[in-house]
């Protein structure tokens, strides 16, 4: 009996000094975190600040990769795919949340392939109008799509995309008949916005922030409890009088199932240290966008509820899965 009992407590502590020492070796190889979009968009923008940090940080090399393609899917399936040790990692956001509503079959067990590591950042939405637009408030575009239903229309990055089902939630809101003109991506539905091609267009903040500054487009209101520091004369769709609509984005990490623990906890806490650099928290603030660096827990418990409502959203707003 002493014996199996000893024989048991020393297995129990060598296994734990194996995770320890894999912890605290990685990361002994160069890091990947895989983009699911073009460089240039905000999800980009969050993974090159952090990675640039965590280099500085920890010594060691991350670099992002772009690997854009069928609303992600390319990218979330490769990482799902590749080994767990630690190398690479799938920058994801909100439009992860919306994939099984948009996709009859995923190449990856959408639930259980990829496991949430931390959130990078989070963004307010902002709905924005062509500078030479009549709409000067958020009340008076919703008041004329009341009065006059199907008349206006709405831009997007595509057809079930986070720009799609975020305007969808708006609609809702406000009881509104507004039609979707979709777009091959957000940056071209923002210049069909600028062009006045479209009459509006909702967004992610570091989307639109550099197109207000710079006097292409005019925002109506902003989601969240505040006025964003960077837009202060843009009021909070509450003080535009819709209360209900409180669309936020997220960018996040997620690992290949079965990447050690120890490891999913140690990038947490990297980043999580990472976002508490003035610099970066400024460069973030710059373009509207809030630091994450949430415990891994929190995250999971998000990315399934964020799932769950963008479902339900889509099959209100009667999206198709391809």
């Amino acid at each position: 009996m002493n014996i199996t009992l000893k024989a048991l407590c020393a297995a129990t502590t060598l296994s734990l000094l194996q995770f320890g020492a894999v912890a605290q070796a990685w990361p002994d190889k160069p890091v990947r975190l895989v983009v699911p979009y073009a460089p240039g968009g905000t999800t980009d923008f969050a993974a090159r600040m952090v990675a640039e940090k965590l280099t500085q940080q920890t010594g060691k090399t991350f670099f992002v990769e772009n690997k854009a393609g069928a609303s992600g899917t390319i990218a979330s399936s490769q990482v799902a795919k590749s080994a767990p040790d630690g190398t690479n990692f799938l920058v994801n956001d909100t439009t992860y949340a919306m994939l099984p509503a948009l996709f009859a079959k995923l190449p990856w067990d959408h639930a259980n392939d990829l496991v949430p590591v931390t959130t990078l950042a989070t963004t307010p939405v902002v709905l924005v109008v062509a500078a030479s637009s009549p709409f000067k408030t958020a009340q008076a575009l919703i008041d004329h799509a009341r009065k006059n239903p199907g008349k206006l229309n709405f831009g997007s990055g595509g057809n079930g995309s986070s720009t799609h089902l975020a305007a969808e939630v708006f609609k809702r809101e406000g009881k509104l008949s507004i039609t979707h003109i979709p777009y091959k991506g957000a940056g071209d539905a923002m210049m069909g916005v600028i062009g006045s091609q479209v009459d509006l267009l909702i967004t992610a903040a570091p989307t639109a922030v550099p197109q207000v500054q710079g006097g292409k487009v005019r925002a109506l209101a902003v989601t969240g409890d505040q006025r964003l520091p960077t837009l202060p004369d843009v009021p909070t769709f509450k003080e535009a009088g819709l209360p209900g609509y409180t669309v936020t984005n997220w960018f996040g990490l997620a690992a290949p199932k079965g990447t050690p623990k120890e490891i999913v906890d140690k990038l947490q806490a990297e980043v999580a240290k990472a976002l508490t650099d003035p610099k970066l928290k400024e460069r973030f603030a710059s373009m509207g966008a809030k630091p994450g660096g949430i415990a891994q827990p929190e995250f999971a418990q998000l990315v399934r509820n964020e799932t769950k409502t963008w479902t339900e959203v889509s099959r209100s707003a009667g999206v198709k899965p391809d």
